[in-house]
């Protein structure tokens, strides 16, 4: 009999791969990662744990992998509700932000979006956001694992005067970093519209040099693309091509105006979109093609923009947002069937974070990160296909208990890494300051 750190028996257990739910088994994890999936019975006889968790109404999945959000902004939660995407960054966020944003504000505010979307079964994020520092002090703290965008812009803000000066921040954050197995890195230009070509440029030697992945924001409006062919004689996604910034490591962001020769050309040079339902349509930017995308073999992944721009980041919500917009633009109701979803929403953000050789499903030798969902309750009853009730039925409120790496996070819905009512209390301070 082999020794374990960690037996987790549950109902079911959705590994992602291969699709579906295991009725009835055990998982194993031994030095943080996933040693074994088995039938309690085989269990038994195999090894011998250190710890041992039973939820026979629970079901067991990978942790949900939150593929694009502005932790910090998660301050700005509900401040500029209800106007377009110009006039929602120009006059109501880079104004705020240029008064407020400092090391402190984008603390306290990562600290209050990695426990909201901990307690929500996210085990980790790709984050975009200014004093990346922080944001890194603040998931290590609470054990969040996450890919940190190195943030840059053609114009100074209170983090940076020029592109020059983003780029040499970020890149002494991710030095500073760098051997912290919980964070990974990126050069994160904010988007085609606000970065020049000669900056991008600079961004594609440090990127190929480094071999740092590429995120921005893409396609999100019609705007953005009728400007980008009016400057520079081509779409967004195409002038980025021209510049070299396509490839496996580059991650599209919203994509919500991508059209058929964009889908071709990601899925020809391995690009990822990043499918961020809820926010695109509070903004009134569209519904991305997300059918398309996945016909064309382009990897999407799911995230929910930051909560100034979402009010939630609440990936259990915007899985079944995006299974249901999918099927609304296609009018085809087999489009984005729930297993698909639920991979979109756990390995296919592992992939565009180019982490899903370790994360994003429930394989022996994959670290264990893992989240238990409490199927108990009335409205989750009765229960033909646990699949199809993580994507249509759960709320991140039946998440009861969340593991990363086999560290246990939150225990019986609540963070084991920090005190929820101080960082509660922190947002309150921000919150006399800001309105």
């Amino acid at each position: 009999m082999q020794t374990a750190d960690l037996r987790i028996d549950a109902g079911w257990i959705v590994p992602i791969e291969p699709q579906g739910a295991l009725r009835n088994h055990a998982l194993i994890v031994t030095a943080h990662r996933v040693e074994a999936i088995l039938p309690f019975d085989d269990a038994d006889e195999a090894y011998a744990p250190r710890e041992r968790v039973v939820l026979r109404d629970h079901v067991l999945m990978p942790g949900l992998v939150n593929a694009h959000t502005h932790a910090a902004m998660t301050l700005f939660r509900g401040l500029a509700d209800d106007v377009p995407l110009k006039v929602w960054l120009e006059q109501e966020i880079w104004p705020r932000e240029g008064k407020f944003v400092g090391p402190d504000f984008v603390y306290d505010g990562a600290r209050l979006a990695a426990a909201e979307m901990l307690r929500g079964g996210v085990t980790c994020c790709n984050d975009m956001y200014f004093f990346p520092d922080a944001t890194a002090r603040a998931f290590v703290e609470l054990g969040m694992r996450a890919m940190l965008g190195m943030p840059i812009l053609d114009f100074p803000t209170a983090y940076a005067a020029d592109a020059d000066g983003y780029l040499n921040a970020g890149l002494a954050v991710r030095d500073a970093w760098k051997h912290e197995p919980c964070l990974t890195f990126s050069l994160a230009p904010h988007a085609p519209y606000t970065v020049s070509d000669a900056t991008w440029t600079k961004i594609v030697v440090f990127a190929r040099q480094l071999d740092l992945a590429i995120q921005t924001h893409i396609a999100e409006t019609a705007e953005e693309l009728t400007l980008s062919v009016q400057q520079h004689g081509l779409g967004p996604l195409a002038r980025l091509h021209a510049l070299g910034a396509t490839g496996p490591a580059f991650i599209a962001i919203h994509g919500v105006h991508l059209g058929p020769d964009d889908i071709a050309l990601l899925a020809t040079h391995g690009g990822h979109v990043v499918h961020c339902p809820a926010s695109n349509m509070k903004l009134g930017a569209g519904i991305a093609p997300v059918a398309a995308l996945l016909a064309g073999g382009v990897n999407v992944a799911l995230g929910t923009d930051g909560a100034a721009s979402n009010n939630r980041l609440d990936l259990f919500a915007e899985l079944r947002i995006a299974a249901l917009l999918a099927k609304v633009a296609t009018g085809d109701p087999s489009v984005l069937p729930a297993r698909q979803a639920l991979e979109v929403a756990t390995l296919g953000g592992a992939r565009a974070l180019g982490l899903d050789e370790v994360i994003g499903s429930l394989v022996p030798g994959k670290l264990a990160d893992v989240v238990a969902v409490d199927f108990s309750a009335l409205d989750l009853s009765p229960c033909y296909d646990p699949v199809s009730h993580l994507v249509h039925a759960v709320g991140r409120d039946a998440v009861t208990d969340v593991w990363v790496a086999g560290r246990r996070i939150v225990s019986n819905r609540a963070l084991a890494t920090a005190d929820e009512a101080a960082i509660a209390a922190r947002a309150r301070s921000w919150q006399e300051r800001l309105q």
